[in-house]
């Protein structure tokens, strides 16, 4: 689904994967926030079965990323600005924000804003950290030799060469997947700043997670990988000791890609956790 987002003063096309159904607003609302270097695809063992079970499905192409237009903003916080534009455009009254990396990011700040507050019954940070620091070695990668740069995130990102479901049927291959998806957006994006060295300055720079977090006010999931060796579980300490109703499940023989690597686990933890802070929203008249 393409909608027509205003963001200060400028429209432009934002591509939505709504999980093999037509959006409808007047659903309970999930809205998956991909990574850096990612797309909505990254989503899409969790998101058609949210769609096929009771929720309206938005898994966002951010802006410059897969289908979507515009050029890469450059903060954590213009990304909230822009999601909850965004939000506008869908017609959304109340969502389920679910944001992977730099995503959960994105979600942080989207729950922490006050105007935002009402709008968010809840929020799932997957493979969260905060501060999110990258090394200067992969940022210089990622603005001058992608290539390596992908290499690099490729391998930090996955806990084994051949995780489960890697290999269940002929074709399937997990860090291949992400290989050609980080491929994919690098060459949309050959000048510089390029939108891999956008991303990753991005959660580099933000400094807002600590204020966002005393902030929150929904239900908020920390959903980690205990072999994470890019956002390792114990970087969202500071996250978690300042959410009131946070809860912490951590999954077992992942990596950081925990979406591809453990899927059902990872769908099963998402759906029952959005599926109790929509009721608790509704309950509560929010």
């Amino acid at each position: 689904m393409l909608l027509k987002t205003h963001f200060r003063g400028t429209e432009h096309d934002t591509y939505c994967y709504t999980g093999g159904k037509a959006f409808d607003p007047a659903l309970p609302t999930a809205v998956f926030i991909h990574g850096g270097q990612n797309d909505h695809s990254v989503w899409i063992l969790q998101t058609r079965y949210f769609a096929h079970h009771g929720f309206g499905v938005l898994a966002v192409d951010l802006p410059r990323h897969g289908r979507s237009q515009g050029p890469a903003l450059a903060t954590i916080e213009d990304l909230s600005d822009w999601l909850s534009c965004l939000l506008d455009a869908a017609g959304v009254s109340k969502a389920v924000l679910i944001g992977h990396s730099m995503g959960s990011l994105i979600a942080l700040e989207s729950a922490g804003r006050a105007k935002n507050s009402s709008r968010i019954a809840g929020i799932a940070l997957v493979g969260a950290a905060y501060p999110m620091k990258v090394a200067d070695a992969l940022l210089d990668a990622a603005n001058n030799d992608q290539q390596s740069a992908i290499d690099m995130v490729n391998i930090w990102s996955h806990s084994t060469m051949s995780p489960k479901p890697s290999a269940p049927g002929p074709g399937f291959y997990v860090q291949g997947a992400s290989q050609r998806l980080m491929q994919r957006i690098a060459s949309q994006s050959a000048a510089r700043p390029t939108v891999f060295y956008t991303d990753f300055a991005a959660c580099n720079a933000y400094a807002n997670g600590e204020t966002a977090a005393q902030a929150v006010t929904c239900p908020t999931l920390f959903l980690l990988g205990q072999r994470d060796v890019m956002t390792p579980a114990k970087a969202a300490a500071g996250l978690i000791g300042a959410i009131k109703q946070a809860k912490v499940v951590q999954v077992a023989a992942c990596g950081h890609a925990l979406m591809a690597e453990q899927p059902d686990a990872v769908l099963e933890q998402l759906f029952t956790f959005a599926k109790a802070a929509t009721v608790a929203a509704l309950a509560a008249g929010d």
